[in-house]
């Protein structure tokens, strides 16, 4: 089943969940702020989207410019302080049973709809 990590309160992640209802395809929708992955879930996330771990963070988010910006970090850490602060991982994630998208632009769900 096709999964969407999504906050509500981001325009990109509405719209990624608009395209997911347009498909007909059925869907899981994971408030992942509310109910924020387990380190092995996001360790398999990072695989799937076949990115490093710092690749994944919100680099807008103020708690990165005030806690992280500039520092170098290893993946383990990254993925850490993504544990302990969600709001550091980007939106929206769109999830197949073995590939996963930043969906940005929107665009990209296409990749898991085909």
């Amino acid at each position: 089943m096709i999964q969407i990590y999504h906050n509500n309160r981001c325009s990109k992640s509405r719209q990624a969940l608009q395209e997911l209802e347009k498909s007909g395809q059925a869907f899981q929708v994971i408030y992942y702020l509310e109910t924020p992955p387990a380190k092995a879930q996001l360790e398999e996330l990072i695989k799937k989207l076949n990115i490093k771990p710092f690749e994944l963070i919100r680099k807008g988010e103020k708690i990165y410019t005030e806690n992280y910006k500039g520092k170098t970090l290893s993946d383990a850490e990254w993925i850490d302080a993504m544990v302990e602060n969600p709001i550091l991982i980007e939106r929206p994630i769109v999830v197949s049973e073995n590939k996963a998208i930043i969906a940005r632009p929107t665009e990209r769900i296409k990749e898991i709809l085909d």
